[in-house]
C-alpha cells in the first residue's frame, strides 16, 4: 500500500490547509497497476487523474455534503496487474481501511475481477477503463456497476464503419490482418470484430492472438505482412501497441489502415514515432478542439507534470467527477444513497454529459481516433461532437 503524497502547488496547499481546519476527511480507495504489464498504461491514464482529482477537490475546499465539508485522502494500492491482487486490495480497503468510496480499478479484466467485491460491500463502481458487450448481464448481476468507455461491439462497429467509408471511397481494399492480446479486453473485441468484418464484406486473411506481456512481437508482424492485407487491426494493450508499431516500421508493413488499441492515443506514441505516427488509427479519441478538454489538459499538465492521453484520461477524470457530484447531490456519504443518486441522474463532465441507459451504460463515447497533424483526433463516436474525416496511412516515412 502506498499512502498518498500529493504534490500541491503553494496556492493549493494553502487552500487545503485553510479548509481542512473545519473539514472532515473522506477516505477514498484507489487500486491499479504500478507494476506488471499494464503499469505503463495506468501511469499515463489512471494514477495522474487520481492525483489531479484529489488536488482539484481539496484545492477548492473539499466536498460540500449537507452541513459538512469533506477533504479527500487517497489510499493507494498497487495490484501488480494481477486480478487476485486487485480483489485483495479492494477487500482490504472495504474491511480494514474502511474506505468511504473506492475508485474503479484499471482495465477491463481487473474491473470485472473486482466487481463482486464492490457489489458485496455496496460500493458504486463507475468504470472508466473497461469495455464489454456483457453490460446487460453485468448490470443484472451488479446493479451499481457502470460502463462509460463503451461496448466491444460499439467500438468495433465504429471501426468497421470508418473502414467501409474508406473502401467506398476507393482508398482501402477488403483484406484484414487482425491480432489481439489474449485477455478479456482483446478477446472480446476480436470476437465482436470477426462477424462484423465478415458482414461488411471484409476478409480476415490473418488472425492470431498473443499472451499478455509478450516481449517479442516480430513473429506476429511477419505473419501479418506475409498475408499481404490492406489493413492491420490490433486489439492491443500499451506495451504491445508500441511493440507492434515498431515491428510494422521494421517490416515496412504497407497497409492503408493501421489500427492499434490502448496507448495509441498516448502523447508518448507520437513522441516515440514522430512523423511515422501520422495516419495511425487507434481506439477512442477526443474532441481535441473542445475548450473543456483543453482546459482539463492544461490543468492536468500543470498539476501532474504530464499531458493526458487523447482518450481514456478524460474519461477517468469524468467518472471521478460523477462520484464527486453524486456525493454532494445526495447530501450524504452513505454508499446506498449515493448509488441511488448515480442511477437516477445525468452528470456534466469534462467530456460532456454522461447519461445512463437501462443497463448502466453510457451510450455516447468515442470509438476510433487517428493521428492527424500531431494530434490524436476522434474520427468516429456513438454520439460525441467534433469528429474529423479519416485519412489513409501513407507509409512510415
Amino acid at each position: 500500500m502506498t499512502r498518498p503524497i500529493l504534490k500541491w502547488t503553494l496556492a493549493a496547499a494553502v487552500a487545503f490547509a485553510a479548509s481542512s481546519v473545519m473539514a472532515d476527511t473522506l477516505k477514498i480507495g484507489a487500486v491499479g497497476p504500478k507494476t506488471g504489464p499494464l503499469a505503463g498504461g495506468a501511469v499515463v491514464t489512471y494514477w495522474p487523474n487520481v492525483q489531479l482529482w484529489a488536488h482539484d477537490v481539496n484545492a477548492r475546499g473539499g466536498l460540500k455534503v449537507g452541513d459538512k465539508t469533506y477533504t479527500i485522502e487517497i489510499f493507494e494500492y498497487d495490484d501488480q496487474t494481477n486480478p487476485a491482487q486487485t480483489i485483495a486490495a479492494v477487500q482490504r480497503l472495504a474491511t480494514q481501511d474502511k474506505a468511504d468510496f473506492i475508485l474503479p480499478p484499471y482495465s477491463t479484466g481487473l474491473n470485472l475481477a473486482a466487481a463482486p467485491i464492490y457489489d458485496r460491500y455496496g460500493y458504486p463502481q463507475i468504470t472508466s477503463t473497461a469495455t464489454s458487450d456483457q453490460v446487460e448481464k453485468l448490470s443484472g448481476q451488479f446493479p451499481n456497476l457502470y460502463i462509460t468507455l463503451g461496448s466491444a461491439s460499439g467500438i468495433v462497429n465504429g471501426l468497421v464503419d470508418t473502414m467501409k467509408g474508406l473502401r467506398d471511397a476507393g482508398t482501402l481494399g477488403n483484406t484484414i490482418a487482425m491480432v489481439n492480446v489474449a485477455d478479456a479486453f482483446g478477446i472480446e473485441l476480436a470476437e465482436a470484430a470477426r462477424p462484423a468484418f465478415k458482414e461488411a464484406g471484409f476478409e480476415i486473411v490473418y488472425d492470431t492472438s498473443y499472451p499478455l506481456g509478450t516481449q517479442d512481437l516480430s513473429p506476429v508482424m511477419k505473419g501479418a505482412k506475409d498475408a499481404k492485407p490492406s489493413a492491420f487491426i490490433a486489439f492491443s494493450y500499451p506495451p504491445d501497441t508500441f511493440g507492434l508499431t515498431e515491428q510494422a516500421i521494421i517490416e515496412d508493413l504497407d497497409v492503408d489502415v493501421f489500427f492499434t488499441a490502448v496507448a495509441t492515443a498516448f502523447p508518448a506514441y507520437a513522441g516515440r514515432f514522430g512523423a511515422a505516427a501520422e495516419g495511425v488509427m487507434g481506439i477512442g479519441g477526443v474532441n481535441a478542439d473542445d475548450p473543456a478538454f483543453q482546459e482539463y489538459a492544461a490543468r492536468h499538465k500543470d498539476v501532474t507534470g504530464n499531458a493526458p492521453d487523447y482518450w481514456a484520461s478524460a474519461m477517468v477524470y469524468s467518472t471521478f467527477q460523477i462520484y464527486e457530484q453524486a456525493i454532494e447531490g445526495a447530501g450524504t456519504i452513505d454508499k446506498a444513497a449515493v448509488a441511488e443518486y448515480i442511477k437516477s441522474h445525468d452528470f456534466d463532465t469534462v467530456i460532456g454529459k454522461i447519461a445512463w441507459d437501462e443497463h448502466n451504460n453510457n451510450p455516447a463515447y468515442w470509438t476510433v481516433g487517428q493521428w492527424q497533424g500531431g494530434v490524436f483526433r476522434g474520427v468516429a463516436s456513438t454520439g460525441r461532437d467534433g469528429a474529423v474525416k479519416p485519412i489513409v496511412k501513407d507509409g512510415w516515412k
